[in-house]
């Protein structure tokens, strides 16, 4: 099984890093979970720094900090940065559980065509992140005026 990422069609790839979405918030889509959060400026600038999640303490600190700007961004009536405010602290769930999972955050084996590595062998800790990051989204989403925002966007634009 060979990951997805080693075929990426980049020009078919609707998000593009020489977009500044909030000049142009018209081009952002909101996709499917995690995608465009990488890519999005200003956004990725703005949010990617506080995104940490080493320990369950510091992921607490980021999540707070990634959730604060979130609600900073509904408050001006920013859906994008607020949409990928919430990606990136679905993306701090994703991650950290990934390390839970699977020692150093390798899901594949690169030298082995790519096979499963075993799981279960991850750090413990990395769970409690994975938790704490999970909260913090989940609140996000069931933001009611993000929903409704979210909502009128992918109806309108996608």
């Amino acid at each position: 099984m060979i990951p997805a990422y080693l075929n990426f069609d980049h020009d078919h790839y609707p998000w593009k890093p020489e977009v500044n979405y909030r000049e142009h918030p018209e081009l952002y889509q909101v996709g499917k979970g995690e995608q465009g959060v990488l890519i999005c400026e200003p956004y990725k600038s703005e949010i990617g720094p506080y995104w940490r999640f080493k320990t369950p303490e510091i992921a607490d600190e980021s999540s707070s900090a990634i959730f604060a700007l979130f609600e900073n961004y509904l408050e001006q009536g920013d859906f994008v940065g607020a949409d990928m405010a919430r990606k990136y602290l679905e993306m701090g769930f994703t991650r950290a559980r990934r390390y839970a999972n699977y020692k150093g955050g390798k899901k594949y084996d690169q030298t082995n065509n790519y096979v499963l590595l075993k799981r279960g062998t991850g750090e413990s800790d990395k769970a409690e992140a994975a938790r704490i990051f999970k909260e913090r989204w989940k609140a996000a989403e069931d933001n009611t005026v993000y929903a409704r925002l979210k909502k009128q966007w992918k109806q309108e634009r996608g």
